[in-house]
């Protein structure tokens, strides 16, 4: 019996809270802001291609693209936070992949203006399906930091990439935007 009760108390001990619970752990707030970019396919190809594709093209463009898209991401994101509806947001998500496959396969280097302005456009699809996801009762800045966040996780980590690629495996990188162009489509599909 006495062994019985000392398992319920560690037991009872090592419990977390339920995630019914508003305002606990990950269900609000920065930590769901966090993990929508993260647990989104469609948004982690897109966002990780952002910095590798920046990160190719080099110079430049490896801070102006993703700051552009961040930049919009932010301003979208309010709109979606505001309820207000974007016709084709998961479309633009996928045309996002795609295109931005494409970029890297075909080795495009635009002027910087426009390769940016290429970054913000996807970004307002991002940062709306991001904005329009808010949990209920959470903080909206906390929740946009969240995902800020991420998302410059995910253009370093292009931008990695493109470090490693770029010197040592430059017909990898053109194979890396072919099938992430391949993935948009298949996204597109689905």
């Amino acid at each position: 019996m006495a062994k019985r009760v000392g398992l319920e108390v560690i037991a009872s001990a090592l419990a977390g809270p339920a995630l019914a619970h508003t305002g606990v752990g990950a269900v609000h707030g920065f930590g769901a802001g966090l993990m929508h970019p993260l647990f989104g396919l469609d948004h982690v190809l897109a966002m990780v291609a952002v910095g590798l594709w920046a990160g190719l093209t080099g110079g430049r463009a490896r801070l102006a693209y993703p700051l552009a898209f961040v930049g919009m991401m932010v301003l979208s994101g309010l709109w979606g936070m505001s309820g207000a509806a974007l016709p084709g947001v998961e479309i633009g998500i996928a045309v996002s992949v795609v295109v931005l496959g494409l970029a890297i396969a075909l080795r495009a280097t635009p002027p910087l203006a426009a390769g940016a302005a290429a970054c913000a456009i996807f970004a307002i699809f991002h940062g709306h399906a991001h904005g329009a996801e808010l949990p209920q009762g959470s903080s909206g800045l906390g929740y946009a930091l969240g995902f800020v966040l991420a998302t410059a996780a995910l253009h370093g980590a292009g931008l990695a990439l493109a470090g490693l690629l770029a010197a040592r495996a430059p017909l990898l990188a053109r194979v890396a935007g072919g099938g992430l162009a391949l993935a948009g489509v298949a996204i597109l599909a689905s």
